[in-house]
């Protein structure tokens, strides 16, 4: 067997490494936020295809459905409980093959009962018969299976379905960690049973200044776990001393922390919802405007405006190239000595093996001392071992253990 000669390119980037800018701004999305929601449905619905797919057909069929449209609802809010009276109205679209050797395929069911699990376990206080109305228009494929083999045994490396091009970096800077990890963990469940008012819907943005650090949280508070404003402000509180748990946890930096900045006791204006979502109240989201597949949103670095999630993890390289870039480039920051930052870009071209793209970038800022000599070896060979078991990204999709936002 000939071993794959593959495009692979490391070089040294001349950069201002992150930590050193003066000015370092970071968002994420919490899993409430109505675009998250858009991205963990389109998500939840592929990874149920794909599964029921193998389930009758032993092979993921091709299908997209990374276009979901998240249309607010209208919602009343009150201290002890209001209603919602108009519900979120949920889109799912893209395309999925219904008809395998003239047998159908119930990708509507299948999608629908994605979505609404996915919403039971992302945000506890919504109502799914109630609160939510979920409309699959997701379009009509049809297959012949015998051809699928066929052509899946003479290409047992998939075909890039699009021109398309992935980012990935590491390592994350302070403030990105903060950020991060203060949004995991006001949504993980040992927070949500000490502090059950507070809602799914939480955005953190950092801003670092030279070495001072603002963290701005915005929690949406769940109105019938809260019987007043005192009980607002307790639970405030609580956020406040999580955020500043994480934050001392990764730097030594001053850190001020804010939460719910557009409160305004004084015309008893307060971030309460029904549900924990903003999108009970106009609020909307769309599959692809939120965190890129590492969970953050990072202008200081290079980054795909690609959506991943929803796409097929067969052969859609505006996937399996992202969460590609972003594994070698981890691998490479913690496994090769001297590595200060490194930047990963993969181009692929349609109709390609995907294991072999047109270009696969690395970039890496040394650390002081050491030259590129020493790191350029170690880090193509990480790359290319990646890339020799790309088929590893699918069967980590599948198994829940890697996310994509």
């Amino acid at each position: 067997m000939v071993e794959k000669v593959r495009n692979i390119v490391v070089e040294e980037i001349v950069r201002t490494p992150v930590e050193m800018q003066k000015v370092e701004l970071v968002e994420r999305k919490g899993i409430g936020h109505p675009d998250s929601i858009a991205d963990g449905i389109a998500e939840a619905v592929s990874r149920a295809l794909s599964r029921e797919y193998i389930k009758r057909y032993g092979i993921i069929l091709h299908h997209n459905t990374d276009q979901v449209e998240v249309v607010g609802g209208r919602a009343y809010p009150r201290f002890g409980g209001g209603e919602v009276i108009k519900p979120i109205y949920i889109l799912l679209s893209g395309r999925a093959v219904e008809m395998v050797d003239r047998e159908f395929f119930p990708v509507h069911e299948v999608a629908i009962k994605a979505a609404k699990d996915y919403l039971r376990k992302a945000v506890r206080h919504l109502d799914i018969e109630h609160h939510v109305v979920i409309d699959s228009r997701i379009g009509q494929g049809s297959v012949d299976l015998v051809g699928v083999f066929n052509k899946a045994r003479e290409n047992p490396i998939p075909l890039a379905n699009d021109t398309s091009f992935g980012v990935g970096y590491a390592p994350l800077s302070e403030t990105e960690k903060i950020v991060l990890e203060t949004e995991k963990l006001l949504n993980s469940d040992e927070f949500k049973k000490k502090w059950p008012a507070v809602g799914e819907d939480i955005k953190v943005m950092g801003l670092r200044k030279g070495d001072e650090i603002d963290l701005t949280i915005a929690a949406a508070i769940v109105d019938s776990e809260v019987d007043n404003p005192d009980d607002y402000m307790a639970v405030k509180e609580a956020i406040e001393e999580a955020a500043r748990e994480v934050v001392e946890s990764h730097t030594q930096r001053p850190t001020k922390i804010y939460v719910n900045t557009a409160d305004d006791p004084e015309n008893d204006i307060y971030y309460i919802t029904v549900t924990g979502t903003s999108a009970e109240a106009g609020d909307d989201g769309s599959v692809g405007r939120g965190n890129r597949v590492n969970g953050l949103i990072t202008p200081n670095r290079h980054m795909s405006m690609e959506a991943a999630a929803g796409k097929n993890p067969v052969s859609h390289v505006g996937k399996i190239y992202n969460l590609l870039s972003m594994l070698i480039a981890n691998d490479i920051a913690e496994q090769v000595e001297g590595v200060e930052e490194v930047y990963v870009r993969i181009l692929s071209q349609i109709g390609k093996p995907i294991d072999e793209p047109l270009v696969a970038s690395v970039q890496i800022i040394p650390k002081k001392g050491y030259s590129l000599d020493v790191i350029e070896r170690p880090a193509y060979e990480i790359a290319d071992a990646w890339l020799a078991d790309i088929n590893k990204i699918q069967k980590m999709i599948l198994e829940d253990r890697l996310n994509v936002f």
